[in-house]
């Protein structure tokens, strides 16, 4: 049996699924977007199953991207959580045939909360398309699954309108780098975007070292300090050398090394930067330079180390 072969069918058929997507979209997608852009209340995404998990996904990137929005599971909806829902909240319900029993239940009490009901369903006569506001059509010709019987190209199909529902958010918004961070504050963006030097560096057991210091003593700095350079206070400002450099200076002297002193090895006045910059500065001078390693001054005074 071919592996691959089968992957590859699997590939092919839900890349498919995707493109009709495309061939199909009709006004009711702009008018989901105008609902979303100008409702005062949040967006509440439900679905039963995998149409649930794929709806956690697409709730969880609208409220990442500017958008409000929660998962709703609509058990819990139904005996109780619909008190979560306020009349200004646009409803999506998820289901692919449309008769979800869990969804359909649901149904009379969001038209009766006024709220605006968006139906993401691959059977356009179905009980959900027939009473949505708007429905985006996510129907399949058929499953990867060779059964045709377990979610594969439906849920890929529907995960890629979620996506084609915030994305056209973000731009109609103009949504930037800055505000996604103010959402994703423990991630690398926002490290970068919101973050300052002086609570990212490194302040404590600092590797600092005088001229005079012997070789060795520059290597025990390095290792101690776990920062891949040791820093020079010399009489001519500051210095670093760093672990590359005593690896060449090895390579190019061998043994009389060991002689040297870490004014001899050192690279006087390297790149630095302000305790109170923002790490997207200091990011930006590394990747420019580099470098992975920047002293961080206060008033030309060492206070830190920021690693990249």
């Amino acid at each position: 049996m071919n592996y691959q072969a089968i992957a590859q069918e699997v590939f092919e058929i839900e890349a498919q699924a995707v493109k009709a997507l495309s061939d199909r979209l009709n006004p009711d997608f702009s008018r989901a977007i105008d609902i979303i852009l100008n409702a005062k209340g949040r967006v509440v995404v439900c679905g039963m199953g995998k149409s649930g998990i794929i709806g956690k996904k697409i709730a969880a990137t609208f409220a990442s991207t500017g958008t409000p929005s929660f998962f709703m599971h609509p058990g819990e909806a139904y005996h109780g959580d619909l008190g979560m829902i306020a009349k200004e909240d646009v409803f999506i319900a998820i289901s692919n045939s449309g008769e979800t029993d869990e969804v359909v239940k649901l149904l009379p009490f969001i038209k009766e909360n006024g709220n605006v009901l968006i139906g993401m369903t691959g059977e356009a006569g179905s009980s959900l398309a027939n009473a949505a506001d708007v429905v985006l059509d996510v129907g399949v010709d058929k499953e990867a699954c060779p059964l045709q019987l377990a979610p594969t190209a439906s849920t890929t199909a529907t995960l890629a309108m979620g996506d084609a529902l915030a994305v056209t958010l973000m731009k109609v918004r103009d949504f930037q780098p800055e505000e996604f961070a103010r959402f994703h504050p423990g991630g690398s963006l926002g490290r970068r975007l919101l973050a300052r030097v002086k609570d990212e560096m490194v302040q404590h057991n600092l590797p600092l070292i005088a001229q005079d210091a012997s070789f060795a003593e520059v290597v025990d700095s390095i290792t101690r300090g776990q920062l891949g350079i040791a820093v020079v206070d010399s009489e001519s400002g500051y210095g670093i050398v760093t672990d590359g450099d005593i690896r060449r200076a090895f390579a190019k002297f061998r043994k009389d090394v060991f002689d040297f002193t870490a004014k001899e090895m050192m690279t006087l006045n390297p790149k630095s930067i302000d305790v109170n910059a923002k790490m997207a500065d200091a990011f930006a001078i590394m990747e420019t330079r580099h470098i992975t390693s920047l002293l961080v001054l206060e008033e030309g005074r060492l206070v830190g180390i920021v690693k990249k």
